[in-house]
């Protein structure tokens, strides 16, 4: 990794996540880090470094997304940069090219795929001749599931000398919100999806993100679904259309490790346990909301009412007791082309949107910056699994309260 002024800059350390981010580092991170601060104003970037206890000498420094030059410096003086100032479809790019042409390693907490494929069409060649490692999605989007398929896999390999060819990912608990970046995003896609068909055919395929690649129809199941192994009904998960983007990808780039006939589907488990009515008829009412919130949300005027009173606005979230008392519990089920099964659970122990995620991205950026030189990947746009594997697995584990387990 190229030599330079500082090991780690978070970008938009004065909005809610990444002072969150900032915070963090400031508990965690090792004693010789040499990391800084940047957003647009540093009288508000000063007030973060005295809310999180940093010394007086941590720098600030001045970075503004609508300032191509300052970015193009921001990289310049950086090895790794942290970046949630999002939307990124609307605040991302510039960030993102100075990186790739500065050889400046990225990661974000993006959720926008039909954005992250315009990105890697655009910027791939210039990361990889920089040698920039470009790393989408560090968050609750997408790293306990793009991790959890990448464990359960090398688990099913190692057991059964094969990979699983299908996996259904489900979500058992999920206390605490998305953020408002995520709502945001939302908003931001919605409005894209409306304004452009192509926006809208990337948001459907399921391959948007494995560029030259298309697999096997994948499952387009939006309605409740009694699954016979956790005994209760599921409904459609909500971050579905971008995890499971964010897995191919990591597929194709593990040199499609998990098969080219791999299919992938996220569920979320709800409803009473076992077979009965009041199970099916809740999970059906989910699904039901699922479909009335995206067709509410894909009409103007009724977007802008969600927007104003009930999603949360970016730059707002929970406090720290309710961050600290939510958590997340996932499941992967797959079974290999024989038929042989395996499953694992994969826990979060703070709310997804912003506890988990604000320790999840910095944990990828330090794993980037931890390599040694056999463990380099070279420089493109990658998902956390395929760019940092299970040296990410074991540092989650160790550090952001994560936690990969089989089931007996």
């Amino acid at each position: 990794m190229r030599a330079a002024e500082f090991d780690l800059v978070v970008f938009g350390a004065s909005g809610f996540t990444g002072r969150l981010v900032a915070e963090y580092l400031q508990s965690h991170a090792p004693p010789d880090l040499r990391w800084a601060l940047a957003g647009r104003t540093k009288s508000k970037l000063a007030e973060v470094r005295q809310r999180i206890g940093a010394v007086g000498s941590l720098p600030l420094i001045k970075a503004d997304a609508a300032d191509p030059s300052s970015l193009t410096e921001l990289a310049r003086r950086s090895r790794v940069v942290i970046t949630t100032v999002g939307p990124y479809q609307k605040y991302g790019e510039p960030l993102l090219q100075a990186c790739a042409e500065q050889g400046c390693d990225y990661v974000d907490l993006c959720g926008e795929p039909a954005w992250m494929a315009q990105m890697i069409q655009r910027h791939q060649a210039a990361a990889q001749a920089s040698g920039a490692r470009i790393v989408f999605s560090c968050g609750f989007d997408s790293v306990p599931f793009d991790m959890g398929v990448f464990y359960l896999q090398e688990a099913a390999r190692q057991r059964f000398g094969q990979p699983l060819q299908r996996v259904q990912g489900q979500v058992l608990v999920m206390k605490g919100g998305f953020s408002g970046g995520t709502a945001a995003s939302l908003i931001a896609t919605l409005q894209a999806v409306a304004k452009d068909k192509a926006v809208a055919q990337s948001m459907a395929d399921p391959f948007a993100l494995t560029p030259g690649f298309t697999g096997p129809p994948q499952p387009d199941n939006l309605q409740a679904q009694y699954e016979a192994e956790a005994d209760c009904w599921s409904a459609p998960f909500v971050m579905a259309p971008i995890n499971t983007k964010n897995v191919h990808r990591s597929n194709l780039l593990l040199g499609h490790a998990w098969g080219t006939d791999f299919v992938y589907e996220e569920r979320q488990l709800m409803g009473e346990l076992g077979s009965g009515n009041a199970g099916e008829l809740r999970a059906r009412g989910a699904a039901r909301t699922a479909l009335w919130q995206s067709k509410a949300l894909a009409f103007a005027p009724s977007r802008a009412l969600i927007q104003r009173f009930v999603l949360p606005k970016p730059g707002e979230g929970p406090n720290a007791a309710e961050r600290e008392s939510g958590r997340y519990v996932l499941r992967f089920a797959g079974t290999t082309a024989d038929g042989q099964s395996l499953s694992a659970t994969v826990k979060g122990d703070r709310d997804p949107g912003y506890g988990s995620t604000s320790k999840i991205i910095s944990e990828c950026a330090q794993c980037l910056l931890g390599e040694v030189s056999t463990e380099v990947k070279p420089g493109g746009i990658w998902t956390p699994a395929a760019a940092l594997g299970k040296r990410l697995l074991a540092r989650l584990q160790r550090k952001a309260g994560l936690s990969f387990e089989l089931n007996a």
